[in-house]
């Protein structure tokens, strides 16, 4: 399998499970201070699925994604409301769960609070200090960039062209205009911890580093979020993490595009944005999930009405084939030609996935293997040789989070005996030319529920 690494610029070939069986991947979690938007879902979406599929291929994935529960939005809220930092994020923490479930997000391996490791976040700090990578201004702590060569190397920003339109604040001691914060000093009503600078708290670039490195080691395998985390967010973890350890931080680095709303970023600061749980509400999460997958993970996704009502026909599409075949009652082995273009498509499927984790292509292939079961029904092909198709789309979509629900009515062995005879019932009086009979049976039968459809082949049945 390959995947695009920005860092590299180009596909990297992760080692197949039988070489590295341990996958260690940190995704960028929320800033808990209000409701995720259908935006901040992207990288949710996408790199549960990465994880799902990496799962599915035999590896052990150890996936974690933060929470943010340190920052200056969440104290700013806190202010608004009237309430403390620790209630808001405490809050809107537990709405983010209930989100990523509704999303149909499997949970992370671990998920770490930035409040639980501010004592790692200290002893982080005074080794850079130690090392000459940091510095102390007043109660502020800063990381010098010029200590570290390869800065931007990520973002492929040079140092002249960050000084450009770098500036230091007022009230900021930093010696450069480039350099960033790595502890803050206390200000008046804001959370803060003992340290050997004064009570303060971390800045939000030693938290990612600290909480990766506490639980998947100095290199990470992946590490991943939006484009938008590629500069300053990653650039700051890469050169703290690698000024301390002389090692790669991450293997990978993944970016997925960003959501755009007519073009332009969405974001709740420019209230072009709708809650992820009010989208999921209106369009169920699987037309949700189908709706970022069918878009290159890397490129930027527009928004709309229009794009969800698209996706969520394809969800019903597929789930309506899924329900003629599956409550049809036998089994019939396909000719080997169907047989063998249906083989031809699952490793297409494949091939889609394992270059650059295309879900949008994969997705493609499934609708193509709906579109030839349709054909080849059309063509007289007994519907029951078409449960192979239906078997293999809930196989091959599960590490996509789609396609599992029993969406139809099930029925016992015995009803289903029961309609077998009436459907032979009613064959034997076609024969007599009874027709009146046999069409009050198909009548009845389709009141309660029951459809039958004449082939070539013989009549098969189905529920509604």
């Amino acid at each position: 399998m390959r995947l695009w690494s920005t860092l590299e610029r180009g596909l990297v070939e992760l080692p197949p499970p039988e070489e590295k069986k341990r996958v260690g991947m940190y995704v960028c979690g929320p800033t808990v201070y209000d409701l995720i938007h259908i935006g901040n879902a992207r990288p949710f979406i996408v790199f549960d699925a990465l994880r799902r599929y990496l799962e599915s291929r035999g590896y052990e994935v150890v996936y974690v994604q933060n929470i943010t529960d340190i920052d200056d939005k969440i104290i700013n809220r806190a202010k608004e409301e009237g309430s403390s930092p620790e209630e808001i994020a405490e809050r809107f923490a537990r709405e983010y769960l209930e989100d990523l479930r509704a999303l149909g997000v499997k949970l992370p391996t671990y998920q770490p609070r930035a409040r639980a490791y501010v004592d790692k976040m200290i002893e982080l700090i005074e080794e850079l200090v130690a090392k000459g990578h940091a510095y102390v201004a007043g109660g502020d702590v800063y990381f010098s960039v010029r200590s570290f060569p390869d800065y931007g190397k990520l973002s492929g920003k040079s140092i002249d062209d960050l000084l450009a339109g770098a500036r230091v604040e007022p009230g900021e001691g930093k010696r450069d205009p480039l350099d960033f914060a790595l502890w803050k000093a206390a200000k008046p009503g804001e959370p803060k911890w003992p340290s050997p600078w004064g009570p303060g708290r971390p800045g939000w670039h030693t938290e990612c580093v600290v909480m990766s490195r506490e639980l998947l080691g100095e290199t990470l395998d992946i590490h991943a979020g939006g484009n938008d985390l590629v500069f300053p967010h990653h650039e700051n973890e890469i050169a703290q993490a690698e000024a301390l350890s002389g090692k790669p931080f991450a293997r990978l680095w993944l970016h997925n595009g960003m959501l755009t709303v007519k073009g332009e970023k969405m974001s709740k600061s420019l209230g072009n944005f709708y809650y992820a749980r009010d989208i999921v509400k209106l369009y169920g999460t699987e037309a949700v999930r189908y709706f970022y997958l069918s878009r290159h993970w890397r490129k930027p996704l527009d928004f709309s009405i229009e794009a969800l009502e698209e996706a969520q026909k394809a969800v019903e599409r597929v789930y309506k084939f899924l329900t003629d075949v599956e409550l049809v009652g036998g089994e019939v082995v396909p000719p080997q030609e169907f047989s063998e273009q249906l083989a031809s498509l699952r490793i297409k499927f494949e091939e889609e996935l394992e270059n650059d984790f295309n879900t949008a292509g994969a997705l493609a292939v499934l609708q193509e293997m709906v579109n030839l079961a349709r054909r080849c029904e059309a063509t007289g092909l007994d519907r029951r040789a078409l449960l192979g198709v239906a078997k293999l789309i809930r196989n091959l979509s599960e590490p996509l989070g789609l396609f599992q629900k029993e969406r139809v009515p099930t029925v016992s062995r015995r009803t289903e005996e029961l309609i077998g005879l009436l459907v032979e019932l009613r064959a034997a009086l076609r024969k007599e030319r009874n027709f009146r009979l046999a069409d009050e049976i198909r009548a009845k039968l389709a009141a309660l529920g029951v459809e039958l459809k004449d082939t070539p082949q013989g009549t098969v049945w189905t529920l509604r």
